[in-house]
């Protein structure tokens, strides 16, 4: 019987790649596409993927600083040239991207972005649920470009040929899958810890009141057993100096053991509360963010007409590969999960492979929500095919156990005083955007603006960003 799932909940992190997270997660084969230790990039010397075996913040924090990435910048990464046209991805200009010597940079190590992380020893949660449940090691970004592009690509199926996250307008247009899910009695909820980047969205505008709550609400709600159909749960993006708690989104240089402990948490409820056996938990990514991955991104179908026109791009390629892991009781332990069309093994890949808009895709299929969004989730693979036990008698870990110290205070203070990255400074300049109050109707939701680029500019540190959108969002 196909399985009686009434609960899809999807944490997305922040920007890390296949390889860089779970490239040696099992020896590479027809059945795993990982990481051989033979793959390089050339920048005036050869760098190999390699890992730094400590157990130390700075280990977990590699690289440091922060990739670039910017849709010209993943070209460089993708192509070795900042060019697209008419050339393959070779996957050859990461370390030359990242190594180059900018004005607004010190010296960076080129290698640092092939660095990867022993899954077993120093990424376990994630690891741990990829082999009791599944992996997917053939799910790219639905884009090559930014976070904002990726998440709408999650949220929508489009990005509305916007590429890079400065160029977007707010609210962003795009119809919904929350919108759906409301048209259709179905109840959803974005779980959030900070500023959720998908308040941009100008359809959950008129709900956002009695839908977005913050992460220790979906705790007590898988306790008391009464999770939405949907949920869609947003890591921190900031430290909060106040309460000594650190970023989990695993963005670099952010210690990816926080994420880890998010991980944990996510599961250890899912796993204890009633809903279980009829949930789906989705654990991924947004995008890459100039972490090096062996695999080149195949060809997409574009979403719609929208094409960018400052690079002539049509959405017609994914992005890189990133990390993608379903729990449910449903899937057989050990699951390598892959979309029919791109069949485990050495078998020909005729279809496409899973993207952001799978989650879309899935989500009508299982709550039966109608058609597509765009043509991207039309064609994209539905993952209920991975929920192929008879019964939901896989009940993996019990529970998962999280042993990540207490950091010093003054991680804390170095993290404020830190400069934003690109999601942190661009969640700043929209959040002084967003209304006073919610809209009441559709006629009170504002014409789209873009963020004042000026304001993106002159936000000094990380916590001067945090504290305009806690600020912004409070309002809300």
């Amino acid at each position: 019987m196909p399985a009686d799932i009434q609960h899809v909940v999807v944490l997305m992190l922040e920007n890390r790649s296949f390889d860089s997270m779970l490239g040696r997660l099992y020896p590479p084969s027809g059945a795993f596409n990982g990481l051989t230790l033979n793959e390089t990039n050339y920048y005036g010397l050869t760098y190999g993927v390699w890992n730094d075996p400590n157990m130390t913040p700075a280990a977990f924090s590699i690289p440091d600083p922060d990739p670039y990435e910017l849709f010209e910048d993943m070209n460089e990464q993708l192509f070795g040239n900042r060019d697209r046209r008419d050339r393959r991805a070779n996957m050859a200009g990461f370390a030359q991207n990242y190594g180059a010597p900018q004005p607004s940079s010190g010296y960076r190590d080129p290698g640092a972005v092939m660095h990867y992380f022993d899954p077993v020893r120093q990424i376990p949660s994630i690891s741990n649920l990829a082999t009791a449940f599944g992996v997917c090691d053939d799910w790219y970004a639905s884009a090559p470009c930014q976070t904002w592009p990726n998440r709408f690509f999650a949220h929508t199926g489009t990005a509305l040929g916007y590429v890079d996250n400065h160029t977007f307008p707010m609210p962003f247009d795009a119809p919904s899958i929350f919108r759906r899910l409301e048209d259709n009695r179905k109840d959803w909820r974005v779980y959030f810890h900070d500023m959720p980047q998908s308040i941009l969205l100008r359809d959950v505008w008129l709900y956002a009141p009695s839908h977005y709550r913050f992460f220790g609400q979906f705790l007590a709600d898988a306790h008391a057993g009464v999770l939405p159909s949907y949920s869609f749960i947003e890591p921190r993006y900031f430290a909060n100096l106040f309460i000594n708690h650190h970023p989990n989104d695993q963005h670099p240089p952010h210690n990816v053991l926080y994420g880890e402990q998010l991980i944990v948490q996510v599961y250890n409820a899912v796993r204890s509360s009633r809903c279980w056996k009829n949930t789906l938990l989705v654990i991924t990514y947004d995008e890459h963010g100039g972490l090096y991955d062996h695999v080149p991104p195949p060809p997409a179908t574009p979403p719609d007409a929208n094409v960018n026109t400052k690079y002539k791009f049509a959405f017609d390629t994914y992005g890189v590969r990133v990390p993608a892991v379903l729990v449910s009781p449903w899937i057989p332990p050990g699951s390598r999960i892959r979309s029919p069309g791109y069949p485990v093994g050495d078998g020909p890949r005729t279809g496409r492979p899973f993207d952001h808009t799978s989650i879309i895709k899935t989500v009508r299929e299982v709550f039966s929500l109608g058609g597509q969004l765009t043509a991207r989730d039309n064609v994209a693979p539905s993952l209920t095919p991975a929920l192929s036990l008879a019964a939901p008698n896989n009940d993996g870990p019990a529970s998962l156990a999280s042993t990540l110290d207490k950091p010093d205070p003054g991680v804390f203070e170095s993290l404020g005083q830190a400069v934003p990255n690109a999601m942190q400074a661009m969640l700043a300049s929209a959040a002084a955007a967003l209304p006073t109050t919610a809209p009441a109707t559709e006629a009170q939701i504002p014409n789209a603006v873009t963020p004042d680029a000026r304001r993106y500019a002159t936000i000094a540190t990380a916590q001067a960003a945090a504290t305009a959108c806690t600020k912004a969002f409070l309002g809300l």
